[in-house]
């Protein structure tokens, strides 16, 4: 069985629960996130190489989920939303297979994302307990990659990281959630987060890469 089937992800804080939720009061299914910064232009350099300085930001629509385990489902429709699919919550947990034991694993974002919208999102995993320097530029390349695409990245996490400014985000029984922007070549990675007050936040790429050490992502 691939191994990063059945980690599934579920958050917002408090105890440790069946199926890797983290139990607790839920945010407001409309939450507003922090304002999101403009989509910036990819810059190359005169050997074609990405210029270190370049920046983008898809611009998605923003959703909180509305119950402790539908982080699945509120990521995976913020990714949408920028494709121009506006489901709501339900109908992508429908999809997508969430209980309230979770979402299974990357493989059925990824399943859903290209149901609906064409895409090619394929799934990547990082098997170990702490990402390795390959699969630190390999997450780079892929968001960078995506982005330029316009395509949202919806990642599954565990544990806590602390963002730019110093704020930990800790999802102990796991997480999805949303990358929706890079800075400095993808060395900080702007993240969307169903269960998070502030909606979006900056955090370095390795941060980003360890927080998914030992689930996947979809790009």
């Amino acid at each position: 069985m691939n191994s990063i089937v059945q980690k599934s992800g579920l958050s917002v804080a408090g105890l440790l629960v069946a199926g890797g939720c983290l139990a607790g009061a839920a945010p407001s299914a409309q939450a507003a996130p922090a304002a999101a910064d403009p989509v910036g232009a990819v810059h190359t350099d005169k050997g074609g190489r990405v210029d270190r300085r370049a920046e983008r930001t898809v611009r998605v629509e923003y959703q909180a989920q509305p119950n402790f385990y539908y982080c699945g489902p509120a990521a995976t429709r913020i990714a949408l939303s920028a494709l121009g699919k506006t489901l709501p919550q339900d109908e992508v947990a429908k999809r997508l297979g969430t209980t309230e034991a979770g979402t299974a694993s990357a493989l059925d974002t990824t399943r859903v994302l290209n149901e609906l919208t064409g895409h090619r999102y394929r799934t990547t995993e990082i098997p170990h307990p702490v990402a390795k320097p390959e699969q630190v530029d390999r997450l780079r390349s892929d968001v960078v990659t995506a982005l330029d695409e316009g395509r949202p990245v919806v990642a599954n996490i565990k544990g806590t990281a602390v963002d730019t400014v110093g704020n930990p985000h800790s999802y102990e029984g796991g997480h999805y959630l949303t990358l929706v922007g890079y800075r400095d070549g993808g060395d900080l990675i702007r993240v969307a987060d169903p269960a998070a007050a502030e909606g979006e936040y900056w955090m370095t790429l390795e941060k980003v890469a360890n927080w998914i050490a030992e689930r996947g992502y979809s790009s």
